[in-house]
């Protein structure tokens, strides 16, 4: 059966469009939802309109939507967490923390659901989490997830890269002794007694 799209069918067609689609497709979903029509001529006229129409408005979305990207791009928001020492969060960082810190930079809220966050952020670190401004236009937010005391990935890595932190000796080597401990040791205490010597009985 012919028909023409009225709206946007995700995966299947866009509005204005004219296909051959299954009868029983048509008659079930696409026509009791007004989601297409019959392929009349009446309608096929009246479809191609309304399509041109929607090319506009979605054009004038997209070249506003195209300034707000620039804004966001330009931006770098912090997400403060619960972390333990490793890094690792108490939780995670969701759709909504970003979609927050978004709607504070254009100055309006932001729908949660055009955040493109494939799982939630588990780890202190800088992400670039892509964020969909319209169908035709992403944008991509730089977020930086900081532990409560402001702690960064940054901050962990150069702890645990630090020189002396409970390093052991190679296999087979004894560990060398502090040697100002060990002169300070000589001066502690009795005087030490010359090699040859022995303490004098009483």
């Amino acid at each position: 059966m012919k028909v023409v799209f009225l709206e946007d069918v995700p995966g299947t067609a866009k509005i204005g469009d004219i296909k051959e689609v299954k009868p029983g497709f048509a008659r079930n979903y696409l026509l009791p939802r007004r989601l297409a029509m019959a392929a009349t001529p009446a309608v096929v006229k009246s479809a191609e309109a309304r399509a041109v129409r929607e090319a506009r408005l979605q054009e004038a979305r997209d070249h506003e939507a195209r300034g707000v990207a620039e804004k966001v791009e330009a931006a770098v928001v912090t997400v403060t967490a619960r972390a333990g020492s490793s890094g690792k969060l108490f939780g995670s960082v969701g759709t909504a923390d970003i979609a927050e810190k978004v709607g504070a930079i254009i100055g309006s809220e932001f729908d949660r659901h055009s955040v493109v966050l494939p799982e939630p952020i588990k780890e202190l670190g800088d992400y670039g989490v892509p964020v969909k401004l319209t169908r035709n236009v992403t944008a991509t937010v730089h977020v930086s997830v900081v532990g409560e005391d402001g702690t960064t990935a940054a901050d962990i890595k150069a702890r645990a890269e630090a020189p002396g932190r409970g390093e052991a000796a190679p296999a087979g080597e004894a560990p060398v002794a502090d040697e100002g401990a060990a002169a300070d040791a000589t001066q502690t205490g009795d005087a030490a007694v010359e090699p040859g010597e022995e303490a004098a009985e009483a």
